[in-house]
C-alpha cells in the first residue's frame, strides 16, 4: 500500500461517534489550520473543498464556511455522484461536513459533547454559531448525504430526543449568557420536513 505524506489513519476500538470526532480533534497535527468531517455513508464531491478554501485565502479573518448539502437515496459507487434516477434535495441542513472551521475556531469551542447519542454535531454546531464566529454560506455542495434504512438518524425517537436536548442546551446556554448570538437563518429545516425517503 502506498503512503501519502497528507494523509494519516488512526484506528481505534469502536466508542461511538461523538467519542471518535473527539480522537480526531486531539490528532490534529500542529500543522492543521482548517477542519473539516466526513461520516463514513456520505461523500465529499469533488472540487469542494477548493472551492470553500478560496474564502479562507480571500479573508485572514474568515472562521467559518457552511456550505450546502444534498440528500440522495442512491449513489453510483464507480462515479461517486447520485445517480439518474436518485431523489434527491439541496438545503443547508444541519450536518457537521458542511462546515470547514479554522483551527482557531475549534479550538475556542472545544470538544464534542460526549452525553450525546445522537445530535452530538447540532449541539456542536450551536456552540458554534453561538460563539458569534466570522462566517460565509456559499452556494457549494459539501457532502452528498446517503439517506437509506441503516442511517443512525433513521431512529427517530432517539432522534428526536437527542435533538431537543441540543436545543433544550442552547435556550439554557443563551439564556445564562446573553452575549451568545442567537441562531437565525442558517438551517433551512422547512424544506427538508418535506423531504422523505421512499
Amino acid at each position: 500500500m502506498g503512503e501519502s505524506p497528507c494523509i494519516r489513519l488512526f484506528q481505534q476500538p469502536n466508542m461511538g461517534v461523538t467519542r471518535t470526532r473527539n480522537t480526531g480533534l486531539r490528532l490534529l497535527g500542529q500543522e492543521t489550520e482548517l477542519v473539516s468531517f466526513l461520516d463514513s455513508d456520505d461523500i465529499s464531491p469533488v472540487g469542494r473543498f477548493a472551492a470553500d478554501v478560496e474564502f479562507f485565502r480571500k479573508d485572514p479573518d474568515l472562521d467559518l464556511t457552511y456550505s450546502r448539502m444534498m440528500l440522495v437515496d442512491k449513489i453510483d459507487d464507480e462515479s461517486l455522484e447520485p445517480t439518474d434516477d436518485s431523489r434527491s434535495i439541496t438545503v443547508r441542513g444541519i450536518h457537521l461536513s458542511a462546515a470547514i472551521f479554522t483551527r482557531r475556531l475549534v479550538e475556542r469551542i472545544g470538544v464534542f459533547d460526549e452525553a450525546f447519542n445522537q445530535a452530538e454535531d447540532t449541539d456542536y454546531l450551536l456552540r458554534t454559531f453561538e460563539s458569534g464566529p466570522r462566517y460565509v454560506m456559499p452556494e457549494t455542495v459539501a457532502l452528498y448525504y446517503r439517506r437509506h434504512p441503516g442511517n443512525m438518524t433513521r431512529q427517530t425517537d432517539v432522534q428526536s430526543r437527542e435533538f431537543m436536548r441540543a436545543i433544550y442546551k442552547s435556550m439554557n446556554r443563551r439564556k445564562a449568557d446573553p452575549t451568545l448570538r442567537r441562531i437565525e437563518g442558517i438551517f433551512e429545516l422547512k424544506d427538508l420536513a418535506d423531504w422523505h425517503l421512499m
